[in-house]
């Protein structure tokens, strides 16, 4: 038994943001995919608040669902944007606040609204509190309430960014560091790249979509699974929808007497991630980490520094002892695990969403309705995206649709793609077929994990 969630999304109530990102649609899209936990989301904007408790009833302490009794089920975080200085440095940290119920939701919004954060402007607040501010408030409400900082790598706005980040999180939280339990890894880089920081060995990595429409819901999932050394029978609870907010808190906080834990993650190629390479998008220029360091991070159109990527920050950080720590295991399924050698942290799987693998296998896009009735049909058809993407026989997916779906599920599993990476706000472009060569491009080939190590 496991419980596939999605716990970082944005409502209709959030800047760019769809429309259709309300609790029913969100349910009704993570049935689709197979996902059964999601977060509410935006809880301190005023209005998404009386809007999700209108809507939701509890279903174990601290875990809700809808009232009219459609999974999933849904837990109370949120993103809040920090904007501050601190030595004399802008810091901008995006973090998410995850909260034990209702009533301590509520206090927090009070809180913030005492110290003048506007709530009303964006679903996804900006506040002038320090991010150990944020911290101490929400623990000042309730201890039980957890903040985690979320795409801990991105440049503008990650704990760990180049531009307006910290070089640790101790930087950052100063005496309230070990109230961080996790960190959540963003789409640009995925655990075996956190495995290389020190401070990142006993706490949790954790992956979820940021996403902000039903579509892009579960790009990126943390699955949570039985301990067998908890206390409870995990299965009966899960069946009966009793999980509570202390069993994912305490698999967060890696507690060995939880009744869950985490089993794995999914991930985005991290070179599908935005910010994954250097570079400038308005001037056409990426770099990756060995052109860097031959060229420099001047950009050579307009003389400005480049943003500096994941990768290239990542280089910065890392301990060199913890290097090499990654092992590739393949499931009947064809599928690559990699895997800790260290064993201290859960393994993970890397993915490219099932509506990109349908649209390149048709020669169509992933909005087009023919695209679209595909994924519907394959979800429908095996029980969701996840088990699509991960466990169904590759002969049962040709049978019903076709060689070249089934050839491009399979190229996915092993890995057997292409990235050309991206930089400064521009998604990577995946290509599943190799249409032309690849050898003078700035692309990944990422068959084989240990690659994309060797870039530095």
């Amino acid at each position: 038994m496991q419980i596939i969630a999605d716990l970082h999304l944005h409502s209709k109530y959030s800047r760019a943001v769809s429309k259709d990102m309300t609790l029913p649609v969100m349910a009704s899209f993570a049935q689709k995919k197979g996902i059964n936990l999601l977060t509410t989301a935006d809880w301190t904007h005023p209005l998404w608040f009386k809007e999700i408790q209108s809507q939701l009833e509890e279903a174990g302490k601290g875990v809700y669902k809808l009232k009219t009794g459609e999974e999933p089920l849904f837990l109370l975080s949120t993103e809040i944007s920090s904007i501050y200085s601190q030595d004399g440095k802008l810091r901008r940290i995006h973090n998410l606040v995850f909260a034990p119920s209702f009533e301590a939701a509520g206090k927090i919004i009070k809180e913030l609204q005492k110290r003048g954060c506007n709530l009303m402007a964006d679903g996804r607040p900006i506040i002038g509190l320090s991010s150990k501010q944020l911290l101490e408030l929400i623990l000042e409400v309730d201890k039980a309430c957890l903040l985690i900082p979320c795409h801990a790598w991105t440049p503008h706005f990650g704990v760990y960014g180049s531009a307006s980040g910290f070089n640790s999180i101790t930087e950052a939280f100063g005496g309230l560091d070990s109230y961080i339990y996790g960190i959540e890894t963003g789409l640009s880089s995925d655990p075996e790249m956190n495995w290389q920081i020190q401070e990142l060995m006993d706490r949790s990595i954790l992956s979820f979509s940021d996403a902000h429409s039903p579509a892009k819901m579960g790009r990126e999932a943390t699955v949570f699974v039985e301990n067998k050394n908890g206390m409870s029978n995990v299965k009966s609870q899960i069946s009966n929808n009793k999980i509570t907010y202390d069993d994912i808190a305490k698999a967060i906080k890696r507690d060995p007497k939880g009744n869950l834990k985490i089993g794995y993650t999914i991930e985005f190629y991290p070179e599908e991630g935005k910010y994954h390479f250097s570079g400038h998008r308005n001037c056409g220029v990426v770099r990756g980490v060995e052109e860097i360091k031959k060229d420099g991070s001047t950009c050579p159109v307009c003389s400005r520094r480049l943003t500096e990527g994941v990768l290239y920050r990542l280089g910065q950080l890392r301990s060199e002892t913890l290097l090499d720590r990654s092992r590739t295991k393949e499931s009947p399924h064809g599928i690559k695990w990699i895997v800790d050698a260290k064993k201290n942290h859960p393994p993970f799987v890397r993915m490219v969403p099932l509506l990109e693998i349908l649209a390149e296998s048709l020669g169509s896009t992933v909005f087009s309705q023919k695209t679209k009735t595909l994924f519907d049909d394959l979800c429908k058809k095996f029980d969701g995206e996840f088990s699509v993407l991960l466990t169904t026989p590759i002969e049962e997916i040709q049978k019903t649709f076709g060689d070249r779906v089934a050839e491009g599920v399979l190229k996915v599993r092993r890995g057997d793609i292409v990235i050309q990476p991206g930089y400064d706000g521009e998604y990577g472009k995946v290509q599943i077929w190799h249409k032309e060569s690849v050898a003078n491009k700035t692309v990944v080939n990422t068959q084989e994990p240990k690659n994309q190590l060797g870039l530095f």
